[in-house]
């Protein structure tokens, strides 16, 4: 009896052992390759991301807006500086930047006539005593280019210089004319740019209201010298 339990057990075991090797082998579950290829589009090198160019190649700059230029509000102009700071007070007072500038704009023209400086000081001192003694108005002049010369004076008309010169020549001298341009100074209020838009129309109509004549322009902030 033992011996039958034996050869069933070996049978079974055989059984087992030939029943293994000749089932089917599995197949390993493999991914579509379109899925693959499809995962392998969306990879990329650090290389081929989204970064700044190649050292060495430039890169496109992307315009910055340009800044205003810098353009003052001024007002004016005033012959009196009094008013300009009057003026200047009242849009302190109202946390507008203001300052008062001057402005030597030109006036017209005038005829200097002199007679030019001689060898030396001596002699256009001699000069000058002669000129007086023909109760001539002459004057030495003291510095300058023509330094040691004399003036015989500033005329606002061309005429009047013509008939000194005259008058001048019939009696020996050789006069000369220089023109000078004759300065005029007016004042202006000057607003700074971070303050324009605090002078708006109604205020600039309230100080036209109160200051006649009163103009405002707008131009670059150093060009004051530049308003008539």
């Amino acid at each position: 009896m033992r011996w039958i339990l034996l050869l069933l057990l070996l049978l079974n075991a055989f059984y087992y052992v030939w029943h293994q090797q000749q089932a089917p082998l599995r197949a390993k579950e493999v991914a579509p390759a379109s899925g693959y290829q499809a995962a392998r589009k969306d990879i990329r090198l650090l290389s081929e991301a989204d970064a700044p160019q190649a050292r060495g190649e430039p890169v496109a700059a992307v315009d910055a807006p340009a800044p205003d230029a810098a353009v003052c509000l001024f007002l004016g102009s005033f012959e009196e500086e009094a008013k300009a700071k009057v003026v200047e007070q009242r849009l302190l007072s109202l946390d507008i930047q203001a300052e008062v500038r001057s402005v030597d704009a030109a006036a017209g023209v005038e005829y200097w006539v002199y007679l030019p400086p001689l060898a030396s000081r001596q002699a256009s001192l001699r000069q000058l005593r002669e000129l007086q003694a023909r109760r001539i108005d002459s004057y030495i002049i003291t510095q300058g280019e023509l330094a040691n010369g004399i003036s015989l004076g500033i005329f606002p008309r061309s005429d009047s210089a013509d008939s000194v010169v005259q008058r001048l020549r019939d009696v020996g001298y050789e006069p000369q004319v220089r023109e000078l341009s004759r300065a005029h100074r007016n004042f202006w209020v000057r607003v700074a740019p971070q303050s324009r838009r605090l002078a708006d129309e109604f205020l600039l109509g309230r100080l036209a209201g109160d200051f006649a004549g009163l103009q405002h322009q707008l131009m670059p902030c150093e060009g004051v010298a530049l308003l008539q």
